[in-house]
């Protein structure tokens, strides 16, 4: 169950599909991003997922997150992510649009009532 709870997460988000996003997940979701060890994005609730989610989707013009591999425990379910994605955007003091960025990272998903309350991103 929840390993079709996080692949439908991540087909919903390679289709820019926020609300296919949103559908399994809880209405208390605390979303991290954490890169180099730092948390540079955090979001509490399905309404600041929502918003930052709908935002995120005109970076690219195109993503994906391929899932090399996944671990199922009783809580959690960890994915190893390869993520690739082109530019529709330049971003500040970095890559311009139409550039592609590749890179590989790990999310892991936490649960409660049957739906996924935390996404931990890592890279």
């Amino acid at each position: 169950m929840k390993k079709e709870l996080v692949t439908q997460y991540i087909q919903a988000y390679n289709n820019f599909d926020v609300e296919g996003m949103l559908a399994n997940l809880h209405d208390e979701i605390v979303f991290k991003n954490v890169s180099a060890g730092e948390v540079n994005l955090q979001l509490l609730g399905l309404s600041a997922f929502k918003a930052q989610a709908e935002q995120a989707k005109s970076f690219f013009s195109q993503r994906e997150q391929k899932i090399t591999s996944l671990e199922e425990s009783a809580d959690k379910v960890e994915v190893n992510i390869a993520y690739s994605g082109v530019l529709a955007v330049d971003l500040p003091d970095g890559p311009q649009a139409g550039e592609r960025l590749e890179m590989e990272g790990k999310s892991i998903f936490g649960f409660r009532d049957g739906k996924i309350i935390s996404i931990e991103d890592i890279s």
